[in-house]
């Protein structure tokens, strides 16, 4: 299993909480800029000169719009990927421990409590903030733990007489193993940084064009421009909120995988 890769992307290293206050203030501030410039425009200009204005500005909106709606589809679903993974990984644990207690002693007390670390190893890797020395640590472990529990499938192979019953754990243990590889892709799965950029700079964009049409009416409209600026902000933190796995507000739920470790620990001797 591979540290997750975040090298080389600016967005996903800073705190949301900047970006936040960043995006949101940049879409005020080009709203000022929009209608500064609007000052250039002679006061009397008639409705038939404004209607190219309003057609590009209705544009912008349409394509901002597009963006934030296809934007957003991705990061959800890659969210509601994270999230089936949990549940399947649990299953695929849960299935290999009912299963271990078809195996001859010693092997079968081994398992169980090798299968048990492997529980807590999983939540803890999730539940790790963006550290990566903890990281290379769970991860660690989880390795010498997939090796603990292949070398005990060598061990019992040859002792057991039973190969259906062998053979249904060693498939079981080869999903997880398998899902453990998916749940490490899906995490470094995220929307692609230049979409994300190009979204922030769409909605700059509109911002200006916002501004613009009220310096052509002669009239900022300060809370009307700056919620539709808190809106248009708000949205694009969701986005990468949703986006982050091992940070932000909106986190997968291991509901599961704690059913499942409170299972194992009722069943422990």
């Amino acid at each position: 299993m591979a540290l997750i890769q975040t090298s080389g992307e600016i967005l996903y290293g800073v705190n949301e909480l900047v970006i936040a206050f960043v995006v949101i203030g940049l879409l005020l501030m080009t709203i000022e800029v929009g209608y500064r410039l609007s000052d250039k425009v002679p006061a009397e200009l008639s409705d038939s000169a404004k209607a190219p204005v309003l057609a590009i500005s209705g544009a912008i909106f349409g394509l901002l719009a597009l963006l934030l709606g296809f934007t957003f589809s991705m990061s959800l679903g890659r969210f509601d990927q994270r999230k089936q993974l949990v549940v399947q990984e649990a299953n695929a644990i849960g299935t290999t421990y009912l299963r271990s207690k078809l195996l001859p002693e010693p092997h079968r007390s081994d398992v169980e409590t090798l299968l048990r670390s492997y529980v807590d190893a999983r939540l803890d890797f999730y539940n790790l903030r963006n550290d990566k020395g903890q990281f290379r640590e769970v991860i660690g472990r989880t390795e010498k733990l997939h090796e603990a529990l292949w070398s005990q499938v060598a061990s019992v192979v040859p002792k057991d007489d039973r190969p259906v019953t062998t053979g249904l754990f060693i498939q079981a243990l080869n999903e997880v193993i398998d899902l453990d590889a998916e749940r490490v892709a899906a995490m470094e799965n995220h929307v692609p940084e230049s979409v994300l950029l190009l979204l922030i700079l769409v909605a700059l964009l509109a911002a200006m064009l916002i501004g613009y049409g009220c310096g052509l009416a002669k009239r900022r409209h300060l809370l009307s421009t700056s919620i539709a600026a808190l809106l248009i902000g708000i949205v694009i933190i969701a986005i990468i909120d949703l986006d982050r796995p091992t940070r932000g507000l909106i986190r997968v739920s291991q509901n599961s995988m704690v059913r499942l470790r409170d299972g194992m620990k009722r069943d422990a001797p």
